[in-house]
């Protein structure tokens, strides 16, 4: 919102620099984000009179003027070349040793053998947008009104001896789009009176009642519409001082109908919108929703297609604006126009959000719909306009108005406790200062009790519902500067993490620790990741959330796997050359529980590692394999206290390569999987290098890690090492094999190991040879070698009936 310090006068008495104004208004909640000076760079420039136009002797598309700047002595000469000078027009006059904004310094000049003393001045030189001029002026020199004195400064003359206030208001300040509340809110802040314009009656509604008609078909969305018929129009430029506001709140001028429209919305807040009465199908006014497929051209001359979400303004036949956006072409008001309808209307902002970003147009009126407008300040509001126009000529207004307002709303009424304010303040003010502030704010106060008022809202202030919200109006006016800093006074208790936060601390802390690189991704994934996964449509991962409004199809859907954003990244750095990656990301994934429920949260853990470890002084390069990721499993389940941890080989991944793809599994239930990524998904993210991955569910997790480790002291008594060689069948798996040999091998045998698999002469085909260490132990005394043959014995036998496994 621009607001000119010139324009804020006319309503109220300021004696304050622009700089202390701008702090009392960041102070109360209506930050200035910056102050323009209008007319800066301008000096020397005047108001002069052309006394006489002459050939230029010496060329033919200059002339000589003598100009009057209201000096003693004689005119000035001055040559130029625009076509529209002539003898008593006045004009800007740039003297010798004037400035414009963005030029040269005016010097004495010689064209063509006769000396100039100065520049006759456009519109576009004084840095005025010349939209709004005569079409002669627009590239010619701008004429100033004939009752102009002669020698005063420019800036004085157009209103360019003025400051601009650009606010950066919040959305529930909507009120302050309007000139008029603002000069309220700086009232109220500096115990300045406001000098409100008088607005004039409307009139009998006999005459207007048989000139048109208006009907609210979707009240839902129009709470009331107000017309108003001016006849006799007059289509001209507006004055100079009407321009110049509308400039100087960052509008072009149009013509003096448009204009007055737009300079009540800027003073009150309520946009307008004139019709052409004559255009108008029997003169009626329809309010409803657009029909399915229905168009209309609107004020740019675009054809645009509506929709039945969409409110319009209807004739008798056809669409002619859509509401609270723009116009339609074929009501315009132009040149030609006698008679108009002028509009006043309370839009709901949400249904005039939705049209203007659908057809991609915005605008002041817009704006001020989407936040919210005054409901009551319609009538008011079109009564000024019609005061404005016949104040400027430009129409006779016809007596009365129309006001369709189905259904009026009950007053805004608050209990207000004083104590309360000052309890949440930490203040002290009175209840008598604090209902003087209530009262500055045109809020009306009835004070039933020493603590107790009863403040009736004005409907320019829709942000104001609650108790809460009139505390804040006091801060405001008493300044939070005034409001003393105090601590909040609380019980401190010691924080504790969560099981699973202490869980997912240690899981990070021992991957990192292994080498690995944590990556943080988005909990928004694009449905389309799950076709790059080749998932069939019945996998569980795609039964998924939608997201209603996603920033892009890239991000559409609730994640319900980690993989998609480990495998984007990847592809990224090894695009970018980053080919020996170990990445891991911790998060959430999200899994329906009806629509009624909200998404069942389970923190997951995903690693991914590729290329290789690079080589160092005292290494040579290692490339990453499925044992290289099995191995850092294997490692954070050791430091989760985790154990009786399985790995069955499946193929029923399709996004992990069949026969290089186990569940991981921990007491009979299925927690995660660790595999190689399918060569058809590597090349689905465009990769052309082998990935390893992993990604378990965390929560089974938690009962290992929970529990505290108890201290084993060091075996007093030698242990007994024995190694084994054993022939199997390829389809045997080693964790079958080591599950039978710690079942057998019972307390006694504390550890061991697969240090070798063989396949090659002296094994027959479709057979391996697997060698452990198996080491033997007692706490209490040392084993015989009976005692330890005993039990290797049993594991050799227990193999040899379970798999057919044989000594080597």
């Amino acid at each position: 919102m621009q607001v000119s310090l010139k324009w804020l006068k006319d309503y109220i008495d300021l004696n304050l620099s622009t700089e202390e104004l701008a702090n009392y208004l960041t102070m109360a909640g209506l930050e200035v984000d910056s102050i323009n000076k209008l007319g800066e760079g301008i000096s020397k420039v005047v108001s002069g009179e052309i006394l006489e136009v002459k050939p230029h002797p010496n060329a033919d598309k200059l002339v000589v003027c003598a100009v009057n700047v209201g000096q003693e002595n004689a005119p000035l000469t001055i040559v130029t070349g625009a076509p529209n000078v002539r003898p008593g027009m006045k004009v800007p006059v740039a003297i010798v040793g004037a400035k414009l904004p963005d030029g040269p310094q005016i010097k004495k000049a010689v064209f063509r053998g006769i000396e100039s003393y100065g520049m006759l001045c456009s519109a576009q030189e004084l840095g005025i947008d010349p939209t709004g001029l005569p079409a002669e002026e627009r590239e010619g020199i701008m004429s100033l009104p004939p009752s102009t004195p002669l020698g005063i400064p420019i800036q004085e003359v157009l209103g360019l001896d003025d400051e601009v206030l650009e606010l950066e208001l919040t959305p529930n300040r909507s009120d302050c789009l309007g000139m008029i509340n603002i000069a309220r809110e700086i009232g109220a802040l500096t115990s300045a009176s406001l000098k409100l314009p008088k607005i004039s009656h409307e009139g009998n509604n006999d005459v207007i009642d048989q000139m048109a008609s208006v009907e609210i078909v979707d009240s839902d969305l129009c709470r009331r519409y107000v017309a108003r018929i001016i006849k006799d129009v007059k289509i001209e430029p507006s004055p100079l001082w009407l321009q110049q506001r509308l400039q100087a709140a960052g509008m072009r001028s149009i013509n003096n109908i448009v204009d007055v429209t737009n300079f009540v919305m800027l003073e009150m807040g309520q946009p307008l919108h004139a019709f052409d009465y004559d255009k108008l199908e029997e003169h009626k006014i329809i309010v409803r929703r657009a029909k399915e497929n229905e168009t209309i051209v609107t004020l740019d001359g675009i054809q645009r297609k509506l929709d039945k979400d969409m409110l319009i303004i209807a004739d008798a036949t056809k669409p002619v604006a859509i509401a609270g956006v723009m116009g339609g072409f074929d009501t315009e008001v132009t040149s030609e126009t006698n008679t108009i309808l002028l509009e006043s209307a309370f839009f709901e902002g949400a249904s005039i959000r939705k049209t203007s970003r659908k057809l991609g147009l915005r605008s002041e009126a817009s704006s001020r719909f989407e936040k919210g407008i005054n409901l009551d300040g319609s009538l008011e509001a079109i009564n000024r306009a019609v005061d404005l126009i016949e104040e400027l000529g430009a129409g006779v207004a016809v007596p009365g108005k129309i006001d369709v307002f189905p259904s009026k709303p009950e007053k805004v009424v608050i209990k207000f406790r004083p104590s309360r304010a000052n309890y949440i303040l930490g203040t002290d003010i009175s209840s008598q200062q604090m209902l003087k502030y209530f009262k500055s704010l045109s809020f009306e106060c009835v004070q039933e009790n020493n603590d107790l008022f009863l403040v009736t809202v004005p409907s320019y202030r829709r942000d104001i519902t609650l108790e809460i919200d009139l505390v804040e109006e006091i801060a405001r006016l008493y300044g939070y500067s005034n409001i003393p800093t105090t601590l909040p006074q609380s019980t401190m208790t010691q924080s504790k993490k969560t099981s699973i936060q202490a869980l997912e601390e240690k899981v990070k802390n021992t991957l990192v620790g292994m080498g690995m690189k944590e990556i943080i991704t988005y909990s928004f994934i694009g449905s389309k990741s799950f076709d790059k996964l080749r998932l069939k449509d019945s996998h569980p991962w795609r039964n998924c959330i939608e997201i209603k409004n996603p920033l892009s199809d890239d991000q559409n859907v609730m994640r319900t796997t980690l993989i998609p954003g480990l495998m984007e990244i990847a592809s990224k750095n090894i695009h970018r050359r980053q080919l020996n990656l170990c990445l891991f990301e911790s998060g959430n994934v999200f899994i329906p529980q009806g629509s009624n429920h909200l998404p069942l949260e389970e923190p997951h853990i995903a690693a991914l590692v590729t290329g290789g470890l690079g080589k160092a002084w005292n290494t040579s390069f290692e490339k990453f394999d499925f044992y290289y990721l099995k191995g850092v499993l294997e490692q954070l389940f050791s430091q989760l206290n985790q154990g009786n941890i399985n790995f069955i080989p499946t193929k029923n991944y399709s996004s992990f390569h069949p026969g290089r793809t186990a569940e991981i599994v921990i007491n009979d239930e299925v927690i995660g999987v660790i595999g190689e990524i399918h060569p058809l998904v590597l090349e689905e993210y465009d990769v052309d290098q082998k990935i390893w991955l992993f990604e378990l569910n965390l929560s089974p997790l938690l009962s290992g890690f929970s529990k505290i480790k108890e201290f084993e002291p060091l075996p007093k008594y030698p242990p007994v090492e024995r190694d084994m060689a054993i022939i199997v069948p390829e389809q045997v798996i080693t964790s079958q094999v080591d599950q039978k040999i710690a079942a057998v091998g019972g307390k006694y045998l504390i550890q061991y190991h697969l240090f070798d698999i063989y396949r090659g002469e002296q094994i027959p085909k479709g057979f391996k040879s697997m060698a452990y260490n198996m080491i033997y132990q007692a706490q209490d005394r040392t084993l015989t070698d009976k005692e330890v043959s005993d039990i290797h014995n049993r594991i050799q036998q227990e193999l040899q009936a379970s798999f057919g496994a044989k000594l080597r």
